[in-house]
């Protein structure tokens, strides 16, 4: 098959095409985006800050608030500005690069829960290897892991893409560069891609939410052996994680675990796991551990006291 390709931009549709929308969606959508950055910042400047918050668990915390605030930055700027602007425009390799960072992170963040559901399982049923097992060697490992997994998964997807011909239209029934959307301009047959591209991405979420729900449900099973203030919280820092896996791999993978068929319904879904999610896992972390609350508040106060001297 001859490399054809006369595309030198894609055009976004965007999630809507009625001005008066697009003017709310501007100010809506902004103001998400500012609370995903103070909010997560927030939350890596509490834990590297705090001499309390050193065990795997906020080292953890940190990178999965870093992963939300780079997965949105990679597609909430130009959703923004494109709500200003009537002919939404990318060029072809804007669009290749968005895909690969959209991937790259968000198959790390999802690998990053993994590992935060293994920490706390190790924590939880392991309590007496806990510290033999998640050293701060191993945790170091188990995140670069992740950012290897990730950075892998993003490349082949990457290098398909890319090689494929594109020759007209070019617009994108969505609000960032996505492969399913993509792969419908092409001009050649991508069943057989399409298939992969579900293979890789679908897999990858479904595998990951299953490792993930089995592994709370032992842990809250195991919990029957514990005492009550332990119990109590084990389910607080659980409950967190479970409604983070929930938020994020339930629309995640209902989006690529099938071949889409209906692109309006996909970009809706798609806000929950690219901008909702990543906004509201700091309040989640932070409303239930009264440990990262209280770093806060030692934080703002020792801040408050310094800036009055």
């Amino acid at each position: 098959m001859e490399n054809i390709n006369n595309i030198t931009e894609f055009i976004f549709l965007g999630l809507s095409q009625n001005p008066e929308v697009q003017k709310i969606c501007f100010v809506l959508f902004l103001i998400f985006y500012i609370a995903i950055v103070l909010g997560n910042s927030l939350i890596v400047f509490t834990v590297v800050s705090s001499h309390h918050l050193n065990s795997p668990m906020y080292f953890f915390l940190s990178y999965l608030s870093f992963i939300d605030v780079c997965y949105s930055s990679a597609i909430a700027p130009k959703l923004i500005a494109d709500f200003l602007i009537e002919k939404k425009t990318i060029s072809f390799v804007g669009c290749m690069t968005q895909m690969f960072w959209v991937h790259f992170l968000g198959c790390t963040e999802s690998f990053i829960l993994v590992v935060m559901a293994y920490d706390r399982y190790i924590a939880i049923c392991q309590p007496l290897y806990y510290t033999t097992i998640m050293t701060r060697r191993m945790c170091g490992w188990l995140v670069v892991a992740s950012w290897l997994g990730g950075f892998l998964h993003s490349l082949l997807q990457a290098l398909l893409t890319v090689g494929l011909p594109f020759c007209g239209p070019n617009k994108i029934d969505h609000y960032f560069c996505d492969v399913h959307p993509v792969l419908k301009l092409a001009c050649t047959d991508t069943y057989v891609l399409g298939l992969i591209f579900v293979a890789n991405n679908g897999m990858v979420a479904l595998i990951c939410f299953l490792i993930l729900i089995v592994s709370y449900i032992i842990i809250l099973v195991s919990l029957k052996s514990h005492s009550s203030e332990g119990r109590l919280k084990a389910l607080s820092t659980c409950g967190s994680h479970i409604t983070v896996v929930i938020l994020f791999f339930g629309p995640c993978t209902f989006t690529y675990i099938r071949p889409s068929s209906n692109m309006a319904e996909d970009k809706r879904i798609a806000v929950f796991y690219t901008l909702v999610t990543p906004m509201l896992n700091p309040l989640i972390y932070t409303l239930r551990n009264e440990e990262v609350k209280s770093a806060m508040r030692k934080l703002w106060t020792k801040k408050v006291n310094s800036g009055g001297k």
